[in-house]
C-alpha cells in the first residue's frame, strides 16, 4: 500500500516518523496531512536511503536538476553534479537527461545519490521514439506507458508526468494569439506537437487512471507536469497555462481518491505581484496538494544572473505557500549548468527559501537566525558558524580577513558597533527589562 493509503487508515509508518523528527512535528501530524494529500513521502525506491516530506506546514525544500543535451553528453559530469548537489543541501534530485544512453544515465543517478530522485518520461519516450521511427510525433501510446513503468521500477521517487496538457488546452493557446515567450517545457512541447500531428487527445490525459495505476505500484509520488507553464513573465496567468493548471489540480484530486501521492507543478516566469495569486488559486483548487515551483523567474532580463532573480520569486513562493522549489543556475537560458553552477544554484536556492520559511514558519524556522543574533551581539563566532545556512564559506571568508582586533571581524575594524556598544553602552541599554 501507498503511504497515501495507509494514511487514510490512520497508520503511522516509519517513514512518516523519519520526516516527523527531520522537521520537528509530530507523526500524527504527518499522518493526517498525507491522509489529507497535503504532504507526500518522496523516497528512493532503489536504495531508500533518503526520506523527504513535501508539503503543508513543512520546511520549503529545494530540487537540483541535472542531465545532459544532446550537445554535453557526460555521465561522468552528471554524476559529479549529483553528488555536488547533494554535499550542499538539495532535498532532492531531478535527473532530465535529453540524449544519450537514458537507462544507463538514470540507473547510474540512482547508484550515486541518496536523494529521492526524480525525472520526466516524455523525453525519453520521444528521443527514442525519434530515433525508432524517425519523428517523435510517431511515438506509440503502449510504448510510453511501458516506459513510465519501467523508470519507476528502477528506482525513481517521483515523476513529472503532463497529463494536464489536452487539446482544449492547446486550443485556448491558438485563441489567445500564441504567447510572447511560447512554449518553454521540452516535454510540454513535444506532447502538444504529438496532439497536433496525429489529431489525438493527449492519453496521458486520457488514460490518467492508467498512469495513476502504475505509479501507485511502486509508490512513486506522481508530480503533475507543467507542460504549458509560462516562459515570459508577460505570459503568466494566460487562460493556456490556468487552463492546465485547472485541469492539473482536478486531475491532482482524482489520484488521490486512487490511492496515488500527487504534487502539482507551477510556473515559470511570473511577476512578483503574480506570485502570490498563482500559489492561492493551486491552493484553493487542489485542496492544498504540494505545489512544486519551476523557478519562479520574476524578470526576464537577467540572463547569468538567473539565479539571483529566482531567488527573489522563491522567497516570495515560499512566504506565500509553495512546498518545492526548482533550483536555477547561473546558466538559465544560455547553456547546460556546470559544476559550479549546482553548487551555486542549490546554495542560492536554500537562502531564498529559507527566507521564505522564517515568516511561513515562523516560531520554528527563523530560531536559527534569532540565535546567531545573540551570538553576533556577543562575538561567539563558533556558536554563529554553527547555525548558519554555509558555515564553511563563512569560516573561509572571516578567516581571510581577520580584524586587528580580537573580536570583531574587519568591516569595521575599531568602529564596531557591537563591541563599542558592549564597552559602554550593554548595561544602560540592557536595563532590567530585557527579556532576552
Amino acid at each position: 500500500m501507498t503511504e497515501l493509503e495507509l494514511a487514510v487508515r490512520g497508520e503511522i509508518t516509519s517513514d512518516m516518523k523519519r520526516v516527523a523528527e527531520d522537521e520537528g512535528i509530530s507523526p500524527e501530524y504527518v499522518r493526517d496531512k498525507v491522509a489529507a494529500g497535503q504532504i507526500v513521502i518522496l523516497k528512493g525506491r532503489k536504495n531508500g536511503r533518503r526520506v523527504v516530506g513535501i508539503g503543508r506546514g513543512l520546511r520549503t525544500k529545494v530540487n537540483a536538476s541535472i542531465g545532459t543535451s544532446s550537445d554535453i553528453n557526460d555521465i561522468e559530469l552528471e554524476k559529479r553534479k549529483a553528488l555536488i548537489a547533494e554535499k550542499n543541501g538539495a532535498d532532492t534530485l531531478m535527473e532530465l537527461s535529453a540524449s544519450g544512453d537514458f537507462d544507463r544515465i538514470r540507473q547510474e543517478i540512482l547508484d550515486v545519490s541518496s536523494l529521492p530522485v526524480g525525472n520526466v518520461p516524455l523525453y525519453q519516450a520521444f528521443k527514442e521514439a525519434a530515433i525508432k521511427w524517425g519523428a517523435p510525433h510517431r511515438l506509440e501510446e503502449e510504448m510510453l506507458f511501458d516506459l513510465i513503468e519501467r523508470q519507476c521500477e528502477d528506482g525513481i521517487g517521483f515523476m513529472a508526468v503532463h497529463c494536464g496538457i489536452n487539446l482544449f488546452t492547446v486550443e485556448r493557446m491558438k485563441r489567445q494569439g500564441y504567447r510572447y515567450g511560447g512554449l518553454c517545457s521540452k516535454g510540454g512541447t513535444l506532447m502538444v506537437e504529438w496532439m497536433i500531428r496525429n489529431n489525438r487527445e493527449n492519453p496521458l490525459y486520457e488514460k490518467f487512471d492508467r498512469v495513476c495505476s502504475i505509479l501507485k505500484k511502486y509508490d512513486t509520488v506522481l508530480s503533475l507536469g507543467n507542460g504549458i507553464r509560462a516562459g515570459a513573465i508577460h505570459d503568466s496567468l494566460d487562460r493556456a497555462q490556468m487552463s492546465e493548471l485547472i485541469l492539473n489540480c482536478e486531475l491532482a484530486e482524482r489520484g488521490r481518491e486512487l490511492g496515488c501521492q500527487m504534487m502539482v507543478e507551477g510556473p515559470g516566469h511570473v511577476p512578483l505581484d503574480e506570485i502570490e495569486a498563482n500559489i492561492i488559486l493551486q491552493k484553493k483548487m487542489s485542496n492544498g496538494a504540494p505545489y512544486y515551483m519551476l523557478g519562479p523567474v520574476p524578470t526576464d532580463v537577467g540572463a547569468g544572473l538567473d539565479h539571483i532573480a529566482a531567488a527573489v520569486g522563491a522567497a516570495h513562493s515560499s512566504m506565500y505557500g509553495a512546498d518545492l522549489i526548482c533550483y536555477i543556475t547561473p546558466s538559465e537560458h544560455l547553456g547546460l549548468p556546470d559544476e559550479n553552477d549546482v553548487e551555486t544554484g542549490v546554495k542560492t536556492a536554500r537562502l531564498a527559501v529559507h527566507m521564505g520559511d522564517v515568516v511561513k514558519l515562523r516560531g520554528r524556522a527563523d530560531q536559527a537566525d534569532m540565535q546567531i543574533s545573540k551570538d553576533r551581539r556577543d562575538f561567539n563566532w563558533d556558536r554563529q558558524f554553527k547555525n548558519m545556512l554555509f558555515p564553511e564559506d563563512a569560516r573561509r571568508i572571516a578567516s581571510s580577513r581577520r580584524s586587528s582586533t580580537d573580536k570583531g571581524c574587519s568591516m569595521c575594524g575599531d568602529m564596531c558597533a557591537l563591541k563599542n556598544a558592549e564597552a559602554t553602552l550593554s548595561a544602560y541599554l540592557k536595563g532590567d527589562k530585557c527579556n532576552h
